[in-house]
């Protein structure tokens, strides 16, 4: 079974062999680059498949994905709550889902004395001058999460504006989110210079102490944008069968289970359990900001244009 992922696919290989050992198949895992990459490579092999399950294109891509029919229908036997799922014909399958979220270093802000940020408006406040890192939407998932978190907010007649008023407020660009978080960001490893970076709700897990000290850390909920990642069965696979049951596995206790500290994503599943430190850390918002994907997809490629003239000319 030829598995095409993002190259941010990580499980456990004990998690992997055991599907291996409970259904005779072996999984030949292909990283294919980001899910833009993903969905790209798809397209360009409709008529010679390159595989026969798709994991990890998220919202932000899916609609691309059903218009280029790249996908066979599949109806999961395992249930997964109505909220996860895309709308329309069952191609796409639920597997996670996280938040894009504004990330704090709270150590900062009370060292400083500078009350924490809240809000996306917030970033605009010259308190705040020099302090933000976010991502380029063209190369980034979290920062194409980002932009349309803003366009959400600010809507199609303000959004322009707020970036404006985000580049004279000093906010840094770069390429990814490797960059961003672990280069850039105060809060982590890297020890930047920035403490307000785009990341994820389930950050602040991966700072909490060994002993389960609090992180240095926060992601704030009312920043959120949620991106879900969803599987497919390749359109023209000669394992259809074969490529449910892996489906079924992505859906199954031990892989929902290992996804948080596998991917640090959240799994879809109801009722799964999630390791102390994301139950403590990682804010689950009850409405984080959404878009239509139909909608994106319609409006993704000029947003992106529209953005990088403003930010980078």
């Amino acid at each position: 079974m030829v598995l095409l992922t993002h190259d941010s696919f990580y499980l456990p290989e004990d998690v992997l062999d055991a599907f291996e050992a409970e259904t005779g198949l072996t999984i030949d895992h292909r990283p294919q680059g980001d899910a833009g990459q993903l969905v790209t490579g798809l397209a360009l092999s409709r008529d010679r498949p390159i595989g026969d399950v798709v994991f990890g294109i998220d919202n932000t891509f899916a609609s691309r994905a059903v218009a280029e029919d790249v996908l066979e229908p599949y109806e999961a036997r395992t249930p997964v709550p109505e909220r996860f799922a895309y709308p329309g014909e069952p191609v796409l399958t639920p597997i996670d889902y996280g938040d894009v979220c504004l990330n704090i270093d709270t150590r900062y802000f009370a060292e400083q004395g500078i009350p924490e940020p809240a809000s996306l408006s917030d970033l605009t406040d010259p308190r705040y001058r020099d302090l933000t890192v976010v991502q380029n939407p063209a190369t980034s998932s979290p920062g194409l999460a980002f932009l349309l978190a803003t366009i959400e907010e600010q809507g199609e007649d303000g959004w322009q504006d707020y970036w404006t008023r985000l580049r004279d407020n000093g906010v840094l660009v770069v390429d990814g989110w490797t960059q961003a978080y672990t280069v850039e960001f105060s809060g982590s490893a890297g020890e930047g210079p920035r403490p307000i970076v785009v990341s994820y709700a389930t950050s602040p897990p991966a700072e909490a102490g060994p002993d389960g000290a609090a992180p240095p850390t926060r992601a704030l909920p009312d920043t959120c944008f949620r991106q879900i990642e969803y599987a497919g069965i390749v359109a023209g696979t000669a394992n259809e069968d074969a490529a449910g049951e892996l489906i079924e596995f992505l859906l199954s206790p031990q892989v929902q289970e290992a996804l948080p500290e596998s991917m640090y994503v959240l799994p879809v599943v109801e009722d799964t359990p999630l390791p102390e430190a994301f139950d403590r850390h990682a804010p689950r918002p009850d409405e984080p900001m959404s878009m239509d994907p139909g909608r994106i997809g319609e409006n993704r490629d000029e947003w992106i244009a529209q953005w990088r003239d403003l930010m980078l000319g």
